[in-house]
């Protein structure tokens, strides 16, 4: 029997000098899968022999005649859970692999899933004949509703997987899980419990004391089937009692002191309707759903860590068709962000946003409406890779993926943000051209669009100073500039209203300089964007900022959670004005606007009068040189990427296109 060989290359590298690799063998999926991400393969192990040699069953256990077989493996390079994984495949114990992304139905997915979903999905990717499961923990009827399942079903598919067939609910398998809660009764190991949630948790101990039995722990086999039955019949209220399993009350672990396994609640299923009124607490049904599909490693974050005892001890004392492994990883926490989902719920119902999508919130519908590509997620949540403890991972780092994916995809174009008008007096009045304009640097395939040029253009305001400081190389009293595909220009006069105000400039420009370049040789160092007044369609700019003050958000702390939000996490720019190409985009696209940055079509916009939500802003080059200097003068428009709280910057990465910084 063929052996196992070592394969791939070590992947980049994580926190903690951990990687995030693939294994180096076939991909499979269902249709609409993504296979082996975008191309990056790693150290693994591939099977000399038919990728079905060996199977036994769905539990993705290896025959008995494989486990004589010599296999050679490499883990060098490896996640501490691939590392686990190749161990397993390796010595025999499976022959493939089934992970689950398991969420509860009552709200939106928000970063912290995506990084479980693309950790889960991309080992089935991975690794021949395996697969990844799609399973809604739906346990809790009170906070359960449709919309989120389908919410979550449509953000999975958007970040790139697919399930397939194995869409499951924890709500398939009530009878199953209520047969192993009889079968527990009748061995002695679970007992009905007439203490209300108070007197348990009283009761429960501390970590330094042991827990107090409870006086009904001795019940009787017989009593405990009875009450357990009528529990299910309805005959009691809520919170009348529970059924505990009987585990050991001075066990070091607090989960292991005979942890509630049911509970009455007398409401509505969104699946099941009135059919129940007990439900499973999560700690019994997680790990034999596990079972019950042949999960073979089922992989949560840390803070289940002290659950996994109980997750064995479930399984040790009842017959299942299979035995999963719980593995603890590092959730993934982001600055400036909070995922808990009761404070995330506190946050749209109180009105501090417009929704569970509003841009500046961190589920994923959120970011997809910020107009985030889910490439760059993927990428991110690669890039962070998979670890044993907690980090902080900067914003600054998120952001970074955005911008490296918009950089190659995003179509660019001109828009203004705060209108300052421009009369270009030598220019032939009621004449118009139209311009050759790239659409991509990056992509030479995106080909290029005509731009409309007229007498009477717009310029960013902030692109205008009377008294410029050093190293403002933008437009100034008899200066010239160059106006992005367009032509040299020159300001001849200031225009101000009655309160001193700029309201116009006059200019004239060089018919030779057409493109952009000058006959004579002649150079300019500032290069400005803007769109021709007649031809330009007006639009809405929304300008997000993040929606937490601090990095580390402390919504407990003084103030509360209305202290810990940051006040300028949305500026609303009312006359904004775009290039008239910009109307064909749909919602949900998202592109550059060139020296301001990037930009998502939203739904509340039309044809006539985009709404833009800012993605991500682009680096600012002036912006960085007036902050170095403590020079005065316009700051743009938050380019450099800085929210409006105290953001701690920890690299810029990777330069954009020159037509990113145009300073």
């Amino acid at each position: 029997m063929g052996g196992f060989r070592a394969a791939g290359a070590v992947g980049k590298a994580g926190i903690e000098g951990v990687g995030r690799c693939g294994f180096a063998c076939e991909t499979r999926g269902p249709a609409g899968s993504l296979g082996a991400r975008d191309g990056q393969r790693g150290v693994g192990i591939v099977s000399e022999e038919s990728s079905n040699a060996g199977r036994s069953g769905e539990s993705g256990v290896a025959s008995e005649g494989r486990s004589g077989a010599e296999k050679e493996v490499s883990t060098s390079g490896l996640d501490f859970i691939r590392t686990i994984i190749a161990e397993d495949l390796a010595s025999g114990r499976h022959t493939h692999v089934v992970t689950r992304f398991p969420p509860e139905p009552n709200g939106y997915l928000h970063i912290g899933h995506a990084k479980a979903i693309c950790l889960n999905f991309e080992l089935a990717d991975e690794i021949p004949n395996s697969r990844c499961h799609l399973r809604f923990d739906d346990t809790n009827p009170s906070t359960e509703e449709t919309e989120y399942v389908e919410g979550i079903q449509a953000d999975v598919r958007w970040l790139g997987f697919d399930w397939g067939e194995h869409l499951h609910f924890t709500s398939d398998y009530f009878e199953a899980l209520h047969d192993y809660a009889v079968d527990l009764i009748r061995q002695g190991k679970a007992f009905v419990d007439d203490q209300s949630a108070d007197e348990i948790r009283a009761n429960q101990g501390s970590l330094t004391e042991p827990g107090t039995e409870s006086p009904f722990r001795n019940r009787s086999v017989e009593e405990n089937l009875d009450l357990f039955a009528r529990m299910r019949a309805g005959e009691f209220e809520e919170g009348a009692c529970v059924l505990r399993a009987k585990i050991d009350m001075a066990s070091p672990v607090v989960a292991m002191r005979d942890p509630i396994l049911y509970r009455i609640q007398k409401k509505s299923h969104h699946r099941t309707g009135n059919a129940w009124c007990i439900y499973p607490m999560y700690d019994f049904a997680h790990c034999l759903s596990d079972a019950l599909e042949s999960i073979t490693h089922s992989l949560c974050t840390l803070e289940f860590l002290d659950h996994r005892p109980l997750y064995d001890w479930i399984l040790d004392q009842l017959s299942t068709p299979s035995r999963p492994r719980q593995i603890e990883f590092a959730r993934l926490n982001v600055g400036y962000m909070v995922t808990s989902k009761r404070l995330l719920r506190r946050v749209v119902e109180e009105g501090h946003v417009s929704g569970w999508d509003d841009p500046r919130m961190p589920t994923i519908a959120a970011m997809r409406r910020r107009g985030y590509p889910a490439r760059a997620i993927r990428e991110f949540c690669d890039a962070v890779g998979v670890a044993k403890r907690d980090n902080l991972i900067s914003f600054a780092n998120l952001e970074f993926h955005v911008r490296q994916v918009l950089n190659r995809e995003a179509q660019r174009r001109m828009g203004i943000l705060d209108p300052l008008k421009v009369v270009i007096e030598n220019y032939p009045e009621g004449e118009e051209e139209f311009l050759e304009a790239v659409n991509n640097p990056e992509d030479p395939a995106a080909g290029s669009r005509e731009v409309p040029f007229s007498r009477e253009i717009f310029i960013e305001r902030d692109d205008f100073m009377e008294e410029p400081p050093r190293k403002f190389f933008r437009l100034a009293p008899g200066r010239e500039v160059r106006l992005r595909y367009a032509y040299f220009i020159t300001c001849r006069e200031v225009v101000k209203n009655e309160q001193g105000e700029i309201i116009e400039l006059r200019c004239t420009y060089d018919p030779e300089t057409r493109g952009g370049d000058a006959p004579d040789g002649r150079k300019v160092k500032g290069t400005l964007h803007w769109v021709s007044a007649r031809h330009s369609i007006p639009a809405e700019v929304r300008l997000y900022g993040t929606l937490f003050a601090e990095e580390s958000p402390d919504p407990k702390g003084e103030g509360g959670l209305e202290a810990s939000l940051n006040p300028d996490s949305l500026e609303i720019r009312r006359d904004g004005r775009l290039e008239p190409s910009v109307a064909e985009f749909a919602p949900g696209e998202t592109i550059q606007l060139e020296r301001i940055g990037y930009f998502c079509l939203d739904p509340d916009g039309s044809r006539e009068q985009p709404v833009l939500n800012r993605t991500v802003t682009l680096r600012d080059t002036w912006a960085r040189v007036a902050k170095k200097e403590g020079a005065a003068g316009p700051q743009g428009h938050g380019r450099s990427g800085e929210p409006s709280g105290k953001r701690k910057r920890k690299g810029r990465g990777k330069k954009a296109d020159p037509e990113g910084e145009g300073r």
